[in-house]
């Protein structure tokens, strides 16, 4: 992938100003790049960033998901299943960004989930979640096998958190609201794998974001490498022995980088630094060479830094946790959801379920006891049970097989009853009475509910077009 040269209309007009570099800032990244070097990286900031998109291959092939789109895309070599798209392009304003087929995401940012290697059946966490790109990102590395823990210690920030997952279609996750410390004492030794996008001094997002500059100033370098060092202590106790840890952050500064792996080397003697690919931009670290670091006027994309951490093998650990959580309610509480699903699924979720005040989740096995623990989402939330009766949710639709479903109306993307229906109104479609899947090209996009010659809307408020 090429580093686009262009300037003119896509000039960033947000972008930061050279002469408005602090001069420690200007200064370090001199050192850091050289004159040639310096003078790229501040001619790109500049330049407008290029938007990225990642498929979800949880729904179908990124193959077959691209030959939806009505534009070109640029693959990115590091992430499977991600593209550049046009500048002019806006792909988030298509009906199948509604369905979920894709997350929107800078390039640069695919880089940590994908470097982590996630396979089919692990236990990963990601501790610093929010807002969810990267977690969406480690789901469908999972293929809906395993578990996911996304975590994120901010109330606020756990809300678009869970949105994405659920957006997505995830299914085997839960969503925690801790502290790492507290999160360490529920998971020891437990995790395969781990994701630390840790908390930085943001110069990385300066030519994307022009409040980044403001940040900057506002969190210096040894502020944040207080809490990564603190981070990453706390996610070496909960990654299992032979585990892998993935340390990133959107910064360029040496403090919080390659400095701040090689002080957690020398207080964990357990662990080793793993190898990462080399791709075309991608730089080797200066003081640690297997550590890598993205800049933005070499790659199609913005700061990043990246350093794979592996746990050392013991063949006498003792085996994390695996105690199942505390049993689900009476079979009756559940009858509702029972019932529901023999009337419209063609075969039954499988357990195990929890009923939080009336509130239906399928909670995945395996977890240890999460009492006194601040849950976001204690599994994929299914629906509600009210006066005896069972509403399906936005993420059952949203992760479940199309063919699960035994009433559906699909829509092509030309129908005008797609923005109608986004929009939350009335469909006056004829069917078979009862809860009915509405589709996009064979992909869901929420439940309605066929009564005589119309489908009443179930679209959630707040995920309607206005």
């Amino acid at each position: 992938m090429g580093k686009s040269k262009g300037k003119g209309k896509n000039a960033n007009k947000g972008s930061i100003k050279t002469a408005a570099l602090p001069q420690p800032l200007a200064e370090r990244l001199a050192g850091q790049l050289g004159p040639e070097g310096l003078d790229a990286f501040l001619a790109c900031l500049q330049e407008e960033p290029r938007g990225g998109l990642r498929f979800n291959t949880d729904k179908a092939s990124a193959e077959a998901l691209r030959d939806l789109l009505p534009f070109a895309l640029e693959p990115i070599p590091w992430a499977a299943g991600g593209y550049v798209y046009p500048r002019e392009e806006r792909p988030g304003k298509l009906p199948y960004y509604q369905a979920g087929l894709y997350y929107l995401q800078e390039p640069s940012a695919m880089a940590p989930a994908a470097a982590l290697g996630v396979k089919p059946g692990e236990r990963v966490l990601d501790l610093c979640a929010a807002p969810g790109g990267k977690t969406t990102q480690l789901a469908a590395a999972l293929a809906g096998k395993g578990l996911l823990v996304a975590n994120d210690n901010s109330p606020k920030r756990i809300k678009p958190l869970i949105w994405n997952l659920e957006h997505w279609g995830a299914t085997n996750y839960i969503v925690t609201n801790e502290e790492p410390a507290r999160l360490a004492n529920a998971f020891p030794a437990f995790f395969d794998r781990i994701l630390v996008d840790a908390p930085c001094s943001g110069e990385g997002m300066l030519r994307k974001d022009a409040k980044a500059l403001k940040s900057w100033q506002s969190f210096n370098g040894q502020v944040c490498r207080q809490m990564q060092d603190q981070i990453l202590d706390q996610a070496a106790n909960m990654l299992a022995a032979g585990g892998r840890l993935l340390y990133s952050t959107c910064t360029f500064n040496p403090l919080e980088n390659e400095e701040a792996v090689a002080a957690f080397l020398d207080r964990h003697r357990d662990f080793s630094l793993a190898d990462l690919p080399v791709y075309e931009g991608w730089q080797a670290g200066g003081q640690l060479a297997g550590c890598r670091q993205l800049w933005p006027h070499l790659i199609e994309g913005e700061g990043q830094f990246l350093a794979l951490l592996e746990k050392k093998a013991a063949a006498d650990e003792p085996a994390a946790l695996a105690a199942a959580i505390a049993p689900g309610p009476q079979a009756a509480a559940l009858a509702p959801f029972s019932e529901f699903m023999a009337e419209n699924f063609t075969h039954p979720l499988p357990g195990p379920f929890a009923l939080y005040d009336g509130h239906v989740y399928q909670t995945p096995a395996g977890l240890p006891d999460l009492a006194g623990l601040k849950l976001g989402r204690p599994g994929w939330y299914l629906g509600m049970i009210k006066n005896g009766r069972f509403s399906p949710s936005q993420p059952l639709a949203m992760g479940i097989p199309a063919a699960q479903m035994k009433r559906r109306l699909d829509l092509l993307p030309q129908d005008d009853l797609v923005e109608r229906y986004l929009r939350g109104e009335t469909l006056m479609v004829e069917g078979e009475p009862g809860w009915t899947l509405v589709t996009l090209a064979g992909y869901p996009l929420g439940f309605g509910k066929q009564t005589g010659d119309y489908l009443k809307n179930e679209y959630p408020a707040g995920w309607r077009l206005y």
